[in-house]
């Protein structure tokens, strides 16, 4: 299930570059077919989908993310 935060996108997008050294972004990947995270900007109602890539372990290596819209 996607969880929706409302905060302004680029910011939340830098905030987890500072924290994940692999942030992508990949507006076709697979991984957004159903994303952890959708972020929604109160202000303006522009919103980015985000998935965190996870390995079989549970580790996870990296962080996608679509277009602005």
């Amino acid at each position: 299930m996607t969880t929706v935060i409302k905060r302004n996108p680029h910011l939340f997008l830098k905030e987890l570059r500072e924290y994940y050294n692999d942030v992508w972004k990949l507006p076709d990947s697979k991984y957004l077919v159903d994303p952890d995270f959708l972020v929604v900007d109160p202000k303006t109602g522009k919103r980015a989908k985000v998935a965190f890539v996870v390995l079989d372990d549970g580790e996870t290596v990296s962080v996608v993310y679509d277009d602005m819209s």
